[in-house]
């Protein structure tokens, strides 16, 4: 099964036709644009120990889920020093200004925290602007002109890969990189080797871990401020990858720092577990999220009746989903991540119960479940198009789908997650009877 002959998704061809250096990145501060240090934090504050570079932990992106890590990290008994990089710079003037991350529990307790240092990484070297010069702000590129250890990377999922194929001069084979994103990575099988083999052809490539976050967060519009409404629990793993080597022992600590705080309730899987979870995750993802945004409704809506319009839809979508994820289980591509099975099942056993796992009414019970469960939600894609943000998710959603689809190049039907993904894109807003018309033809 699959086809080994299949042109790769467009993230890895835009790769493989233009492998452009590695850029030499500055490191901005609030100091470098004039802004007085005297309302920035203390003790993770620069000169640090010797171990200063195996204990700091880069937080790249500060949304929602940046600021939940970096937050309840930090509150340790003993955290490491944060390094919180941005990705623009009129957020270090929101920093200086603000009172640093505020989240407020479920239960309206409010914690906060100014407590790290704070970066925006870029091409333009300080020295070049006026503001830089005035502040006599010391020029410092990225992590110091070294490889970070430890990198948490709490984008968007569409932002993840590009924003750290950017950082790749400052990761190396010592380097942990646990994503905590929507979606599935890109770096699984069948195409996460070959972004490895051209990104870093020497062979230093990074150690990449999968962070899944199950808590329910929103923002409050204040900067760097949000309500942790919904706890829950999250679970990471390495992504298994052909020929990996060992672990560097920034992985167990980065784990460690991830696991050993108690608000995360996070725990660690083995590359098999944490693999069909985050699969598990993408069912939800890939019917919740575009179909709210294109019905312009909460959650709840689409399994208001078991037999309506969005269900059916659903139930389209699922069959789909169902044979991709059945075919990818059966392909040569995941014996890698077959291999990492801490339960000493043979293969044929094992693929047989993925199948099972996979099988159309298992999905759809379990994404019921799931919807019932935060039926009075709104999904962060149907966010996304009310605030008028140019891009979704749904090309990491339904678009992983129909990449899946084409390397098994076995003439799996998944022409109901293009039609979801031209929907979302075009921004098309529809009642149930125009979305039965569109998606279920008599």
């Amino acid at each position: 099964m699959g086809s080994q002959a299949a042109a790769p998704p467009p993230w890895l061809s835009s790769l493989l036709a233009a492998n452009n250096p590695a850029p030499k990145l500055y490191a901005w501060t609030p100091a470098t644009l004039g802004l007085s240090p005297s309302t920035t934090s203390s003790s993770t504050r620069r000169p640090a120990g010797p171990d200063d570079a195996s204990r700091r932990l880069y937080i790249l992106g500060l949304g929602n889920l940046g600021r939940l890590y970096a937050l309840y990290i930090r509150s340790r008994a003993d955290p490491p020093p944060i390094t919180l990089v941005v990705h623009r710079k009129e957020l270090l003037t929101q920093w200086h200004a603000s009172d640093g991350i505020e989240i407020t529990t479920h239960e309206g307790q409010v914690h906060t925290s100014k407590d790290f240092d704070v970066e925006w990484w870029t091409e333009e070297a300080p020295s070049e602007t006026a503001a830089a010069a005035a502040a006599a702000a010391p020029i410092r590129e990225a992590a110091d002109g070294g490889k970070i250890h430890n990198l948490l990377v709490t984008t968007k999922a569409q932002a993840a890969l590009p924003e750290v194929d950017r950082m790749r001069r400052y990761l190396g084979a010592q380097t942990a990189v646990a994503f905590a994103q929507n979606g599935v990575s890109r770096l699984w099988p069948p195409h996460g080797a070959a972004y490895m083999a051209v990104r870093f052809p020497a062979g230093d490539a990074f150690h990449p871990l999968l962070c899944v976050t199950n808590h329910g967060l929103y923002a409050t519009g204040a900067p760097f401020s949000s309500v942790f409404a919904a706890p829950a629990d999250a679970y990471l793993g390495p992504v298994a990858l052909p020929d990996a080597p060992p672990p560097p022992p920034s992985a167990a600590y980065l784990t460690a720092q991830i696991t050993d705080t108690p608000v995360l309730a996070a725990a660690a899987f083995s590359s098999l577990d944490v693999w069909a979870l985050q699969l598990e995750k993408l069912v939800v993802n890939t019917c919740i999220n575009p179909l709210t945004a294109v019905l312009r409704c909460k959650t709840g809506v689409l399994f208001a009746d078991p037999g309506g319009v969005p269900a059916r839809v659903m139930d389209r979508m699922l069959a789909a989903t169902s044979r991709v994820l059945q075919g990818l289980v059966a392909d040569a591509s995941s014996a890698p991540i077959l291999a990492t099975d801490t339960r000493g099942r043979v293969p044929k056993a094992l693929r047989a119960e993925l199948a099972a796992r996979f099988a159309q009414p298992r999905l759809r019970e379990m994404l019921h479940r799931a919807g019932r469960r935060v039926g009075a939600n709104k999904s962060s894609m149907l966010q996304d198009v009310e605030a008028g943000k140019p891009t979704t998710e749904v090309r990491d959603f339904n678009g992983w789908i129909v990449d899946a689809a084409a390397h098994l190049g076995d003439g799996v039907d998944v022409e109901v997650h293009r039609q979801v993904i031209d929907l979302v894109e075009r921004r098309m807003v529809m009642t149930e009877e125009q979305l039965a018309a569109h998606l279920l033809p008599l």
